[in-house]
């Protein structure tokens, strides 16, 4: 049967017509549990990145620490912002008190502009996450490094010791 288009129009305005009920109630169950997560989750403490290949030595500080630039050094590897820069092995092979991927990458990281002004103070800090056991001449020449690229405040990353 071939509709004239005065009922294609009125079959078209009856289809559109029709209300669909959305429920809003599981999405509103939703975004209150995401906003109490939220705000549970944005506390005044700051995580370094964890890394298993890295243990930390402990201490009893009290002081929190600030948000810098963090090299990690493990046994085996170097690593700046997620990438790994140098070998432990190679680094430790190398006569010089520089290594020279790490002061590449630092002052390439010092040069990004920093947006927000309360962290200018802190563009020329650094963090160095290093495992206990490394040896004493790859810290020395992880810390040497990161005086040439010109990063004076140099602090290290420890593990809280828990309360007896």
């Amino acid at each position: 049967m071939k509709l004239t288009p005065l009922q294609k129009r009125a079959a078209h305005k009856q289809r559109n017509t029709q209300q669909l009920d959305l429920n809003l109630t599981a999405l509103v169950d939703v975004f209150t549990i995401l906003i109490f997560f939220l705000l549970s989750n944005s506390t005044e403490v700051e995580v370094l990145p964890a890394s298993k290949a890295v243990t930390l030595p402990e201490s009893n500080a009290e002081k929190a620490p600030k948000a810098t630039l963090v090299v990690l050094v493990s046994g085996t590897d170097i690593v700046v912002e997620g990438r790994r820069i140098a070998l432990v092995s190679e680094v430790l092979a190398n006569a010089g008190d520089v290594i020279a991927p790490l002061q590449a990458e630092l002052e390439l990281l010092s040069t990004r502009q920093v947006v927000r002004e309360e962290n200018q103070s802190g563009s020329r800090a650094i963090t160095i996450m290093g495992d206990k056991d490394i040896p004493f001449q790859l810290l020395r020449k992880v810390m040497a490094t990161c005086a040439r690229a010109n990063f004076s405040d140099v602090s290290f990353a420890l593990r809280q010791k828990a309360d007896a």
